[in-house]
Parts: C-alpha cells; sequence; structure tokens
C-alpha cells in the first residue's frame, strides 16, 4: 500500500468510519502527523477535534531509543525490561518534565480551550501511522481513564504484531493495511510524508472548528 499523502489516508479512513457517523463523536488526533488525518475525519463525520499529546522518554544512553511514553492522563506505558535498568528518581522526573512539555504544547495549540470530556462518547483516535505501538499504547489507556463509551483506532498503516496487541485493548481497530512484513517506518508508506509544523496544526483545528459553526449556523 502507498498512499498520497496524509490528507489521502484521512478520507479514506473516514469512509471507512462511516458507521460512526451520528454518534456522540470525539476524534482524538496524536501531533503533529496525526491532526492532519483527524481534520480530515472530524469533517466528514461533523464531529469535534481534540488532541491527545503523547511524550516518548528515550533511554538514558540513548535518548532515540523510546523507552516510556506519557499523556496528560493516566499511568506512562515503559518497556518493562528497560526500566528495571534505569534510576527510578531520574525516570520520575523525566516523566515530570514530560507532562509539563504536553501542557506547553496543548497550550501552544488550543490557547485556553478546555478539552473535551470524553465520558460516555464514542473516542476515535488517530495518528498517521504506528511503528512500535508505545504512544498510541499511552493515548489508549490514558483516554480510557475517563471512561468513554468506546475507544475506536483509526490508522492507515500498521503492524501485525502491534495490531493484535491493540485490538485486546480497543473496541474496534480501523486500518487501511495490517502489514506481516512492516517496512520499518510510517514514511515508506506514503509518496509524501513532510514535517507538519506547529502552525499547520493549529491552522487545521481552527478549520474544523471553523466548518462546524458554520453547519450549525
Amino acid at each position: 500500500m502507498l498512499l498520497k499523502d496524509r490528507r489521502e489516508a484521512g478520507r479514506k479512513l473516514a469512509e471507512l468510519l462511516d458507521a460512526y457517523r451520528g454518534e456522540d463523536i470525539i476524534v482524538y488526533a496524536l501531533p503533529r502527523g496525526g491532526v492532519v488525518l483527524g481534520a480530515e475525519i472530524a469533517k466528514v463525520l461533523k464531529a469535534p477535534l481534540d488532541l491527545i499529546i503523547p511524550r516518548k522518554i528515550g533511554h538514558p544512553m540513548n535518548p532515540e531509543y523510546a523507552i516510556c511514553a506519557v499523556t496528560e492522563f493516566g499511568p506512562p506505558v515503559c518497556n518493562e525490561e528497560e526500566v528495571e535498568r534505569v534510576d527510578r528518581s531520574w525516570l520520575r522526573e523525566e516523566i515530570t518534565r514530560a507532562r509539563a512539555e504536553i501542557q506547553r504544547r496543548r497550550e501552544k495549540y488550543l490557547g485556553t480551550k478546555i478539552q473535551r470530556p470524553p465520558e460516555r462518547k464514542t473516542c476515535i483516535i488517530v495518528d498517521d501511522g504506528i511503528a512500535t505501538g508505545l504512544t498510541v499504547t499511552a493515548a489508549i489507556d490514558g483516554l480510557k481513564t475517563l471512561k468513554p463509551k468506546k475507544v475506536i483506532v483509526a490508522i492507515p498503516v500498521i503492524p501485525s504484531g502491534v495490531a493484535q496487541k491493540l485490538k485486546t485493548k480497543v473496541d474496534e481497530l480501523i486500518s487501511l493495511s495490517v502489514e506481516e512484513c512492516f517496512l520499518g517506518s510510517v514514511s515508506a508508506y506514503y509518496e509524501e510524508f513532510s514535517q507538519v509544523d506547529d502552525l499547520e496544526v493549529i491552522e487545521l483545528l481552527r478549520s474544523v472548528g471553523d466548518s462546524r459553526n458554520e453547519g450549525n449556523g
């Protein structure tokens, strides 16, 4: 499977999510890339778009190697074998630092807008692809602490092993492609996969809000 870009991926996922149209839905995108898909889905389903902002915590000897992921709420999700080998006080400090950065980014993207309560709602978590599943697992676990009615993960591409694990944690996993032989990176499944900057995230969030206001007018 080769997708043209994130917008095409979002439109294709929106078609697969049509059964949820009319339910009390919130679309939760993972910034930055997931917001492009989330905006397409939210517009089609006429649903609000919000964010779940995960942060990875890298190993102290190799920051590029993630050993944990955290979100605004819920417990961190960690590679337990790796966590056993690091200093616990260092890890606590890193989790605190990560959550402070999450809060800073939420304020940058959404200003003072209050996060929509997911309780008793159908919540759709969206990203532009999954490789290891660490960040989306943190997003799922965090969201479930807030008692949603359903948790759906919508993703263009995912390794089959990760898909099997996530299916045990959510009400439904919707994917364009479950890959038996994952190509090693999400970008390999897109013709165009340029970095999404903060300004584009802010504009996408605003565009979904504007389209919903026009529809209500």
